[in-house]
């Protein structure tokens, strides 16, 4: 059966912490007569929250996939977690989404987490709209939050409705375009609620925001634009055409104000996405690449007799088995199809294709171009992996994911759970691409690597919870770097001679701090064969193995050029293996005078805190070395940001609390590296070796 994919739209709903994504996805799905029972967030009984942790917490985690349906439409909603350690759970929906719903917080405004979201989405080019939600809360202020998205943002909001009454006295809203008031009741029912004329004291506010809602929106359309000049108003599916179109461009942002947990003002916004966030075949197709990962040229269109393109976005083992959360891009995909892996070059067939309803399921033969479905019981698929057709193969960009900057042992409290703990890890790394676990050689402990403390809290807690592991954590450990400070040039010759063939190697080489974030670099500059053509590379991988281990400590060598420019072979001695070890014991011999130095993990940190409290948190972030980058004062606050080293982090969000009176927030991400000061470069050598002493 061909649907209509234009009735399609693919949204996520994303904002910070506690700001009502998960209440407002919860009224979604009851509006649109998904469920009958509204689940609450804060009973931890919400439909989409669905893993106990997230229950506990009152926080998303995992994003759950959901369909509805609205006015003829097919909504696919993504519900995304707003904590900054799950960030790449949003990146990785905004991938395969075509529209969204930022919601914000009617207090809280536009918070740290909310402005990295927004950035992602801006990368992603993705069309939103803007949902004030709490405006039944104290301190709630529309008008405040819309300022905020201009200047703390940078983007255009576009008023669609203007908030009666504010915080206690909150009963509803004023649809600008239509120039009429919805009004709720107290039952709290969204459905009881009555259309009436504009309250007489907003009239002069709606018609001034009606007129710069209109003279934004006609800027899209030549013909509407001239008519507006000319005195006439364009009639109303003129002006939705206009602002479908420069929503579409991200000229602008319709923005609606409501109270979710209140029932007030959803389906305003439900409309929002029907009328104005684009279909699948509206937004940019996905670029299609080869193997090398060049693009070729072609694209990914939402069309169904295409080869079949989709992308594997999610990976998710509940009680049913593996689930891989796909969108597919073009094509069509059914049950007992055989698809191509393109990351592996394996091929597996579809058993079962389900459509997910948050917990629930719903089996389905077949879904085509523009869906978003789970197939159940895939072997090799991780996130990012391209699905296609065997017959037309095509990989579609892949996904690109940060690489984890702290890490903690883990071992487990029972004898004999090692089995258990790998087998749950392993399904664990599949689901997040954020996630590392690799075993110590030295110490034979396991290390879980990740992008924060709770990052790694969680996953604690998931061994205990979903897998039924009790691990023993150690300390939490930095992910340190080494690199070098000065050029040095150097000999080595390797030589063994025992009976039989010897082995004969000499090379000349420099080595050179690199630029800051291109890793290992290798140039050959040998000439007149006094080294080989075929033994360079062996020469780069002898290097390149050993800059695993730098010289201080023991942790990975970063932003090394080591040049080759000389040597010497034996026409019978010499070797591939020969040279290698050659490079190996040059690494060793000449990375210790070279001036080595410790770097640490640098942290892009934005505090929000209350005016009193400032120079405390300043002072406190101080003391942590940190360098402070910018204070912006708020209406309810100071929001400063700095740089500080992640050592200096941990256990912070307890300290910020204490120091706020519970008021204050934050977030970090990864920024840099930078040089270790020497004092803390001594401690933290010292403390790796003792470690390493203890292990063995």
């Amino acid at each position: 059966m061909k649907k209509d994919i234009t009735r399609y739209r693919n949204i996520g709903i994303f904002a910070h912490v506690d700001a009502g994504k998960t209440t407002t996805t919860e009224r979604i799905l009851k509006l649109t007569g998904k469920i009958h029972k509204i689940g609450e967030v804060h009973d931890g009984a919400a439909t989409t929250d669905f893993m106990e942790q997230e229950q506990e917490r009152g926080i998303t985690i995992q994003s759950a996939a959901t369909s509805c349906f609205w006015k003829e439409h097919q909504l696919n909603i993504i519900d995304t977690p707003g904590h900054v350690d799950f960030t790449i759970e949003v990146y990785r929906s905004l991938k395969v989404l075509d529209g969204g719903v930022g919601v914000f917080c009617g207090s809280g405004g536009v918070e740290p987490q909310s402005e990295t979201n927004w950035r992602y989405a801006n990368d992603s080019k993705v069309a939103r709209i803007i949902y004030v939600n709490k405006l039944d809360r104290t301190g709630a202020d529309f008008y405040r939050v819309v300022k905020q998205v201009k200047d703390v943002l940078g983007a255009q909001p576009l008023v669609m409705t203007l908030p009666i009454g504010v915080e206690n006295e909150f009963t509803g809203v004023v649809d600008l375009l239509t120039r009429k008031a919805w009004i709720w009741d107290e039952s709290g029912d969204p459905l009881n609620f009555t259309v009436q004329e504009v309250p007489a004291d907003m009239v002069d506010d709606v018609e001034a925001y009606r007129e710069e809602l209109i003279e934004l929106a006609v800027e899209h359309d030549d013909a509407a634009m001239e008519q507006y000049l000319e005195g006439e108003e364009p009639d109303l599916e003129t002006i939705k055409t206009c602002i479908r179109t420069g929503t579409r461009k991200l000229a602008f942002f319709p923005t609606y104000c409501g109270s979710s947990f209140k029932n007030k003002g959803v389906q305003l916004v439900l409309d929002a996405v029907v009328d104005y966030l684009p279909n699948p075949l509206e937004v940019n197709p996905q670029p299609e690449v080869d193997l090398e990962g060049n693009e070729t040229g072609q694209y990914a269109t939402a069309e169904i007799d295409k080869p079949l393109r989709a992308l594997a976005f999610k990976i998710m083992d509940d009680r049913f088995g593996a689930l891989t959360f796909t969108r597919i891009y073009s094509g069509m995909l059914a049950k007992g199809d055989t698809i191509l892996n393109t990351a592996t070059g394996k091929t597996e067939r579809i058993s079962r294709l389900v459509e997910m309803h948050a917990d629930s399921r719903e089996e389905i033969e077949s879904a085509h171009a523009g869906d978003i479905v789970a197939i159940v019981g895939m072997k090799n698929v991780q996130t990012g992996h391209t699905l296609c057709d065997p017959k037309h193969p095509a990989t579609l960009e892949p996904m690109v994911f940060p690489d984890p900057v702290i890490s903690i042992a883990v071992k487990p409290k029972k004898k004999g759970g090692d089995e258990k703990m790998g087998m749950a890890l392993s399904k664990m790394v599949q689901e997040d691409p954020s996630f590392h676990v690799e075993t110590d050689q030295e110490s034979g402990e396991t290390i879980l690597k990740g992008m924060g403390e709770l990052h790694l809290d969680i996953k604690v807690d998931i061994l205990k919870r979903t897998h039924g592991v009790e691990v023993e954590v150690g300390k939490p450990q930095v992910a340190y770097r080494e690199s070098i400070t000065k050029r040095i040039e150097d000999t080595y010759v390797h030589k063994k001679q025992s009976g039989g063939s010897g082995q004969y190697a000499k090379i000349d080489y420099i080595l050179e701090p690199g630029e800051v974030s291109t890793g290992f670099q290798f140039e050959t500059k040998v000439t007149g064969g006094t080294v080989p053509r075929e033994f360079w590379p062996a020469v780069q991988k002898g290097f390149e193995q050993s800059i695993e281990k730098g010289p201080l400590a023991g942790f990975p060598c970063v932003d090394l050029k080591v040049t080759l420019i000389d040597g010497g072979f034996h026409p019978v001695d010499s070797s591939a293996i020969a040279f290698e070890i050659a490079a190996r014991a040059a690494y060793r011999q000449s990375l210790p005078k070279a001036g080595p130095q410790l770097l640490e993990p640098i942290m892009a940190v934005d505090v929000f805190t209350p005016d009193d409290y400032m120079g405390d948190v300043i002072g406190d972030l101080n003391r942590r070395r940190g360098m402070i980058k910018s204070q912006e004062p708020g209406p309810t606050g100071v929001r400063i940001k700095a740089d500080v080293p992640l050592s200096e982090m941990f256990g912070y969000i307890g300290d910020l609390r204490t120091m706020t009176s519970g008021r204050g927030q934050f977030s970090m991400i990864f920024a840099h590296y930078a040089p270790c000061p020497n004092n803390v470069a001594e401690e933290v050598i010292k403390e790796t070796k003792e470690r390493q002493a203890a292990a063995v």
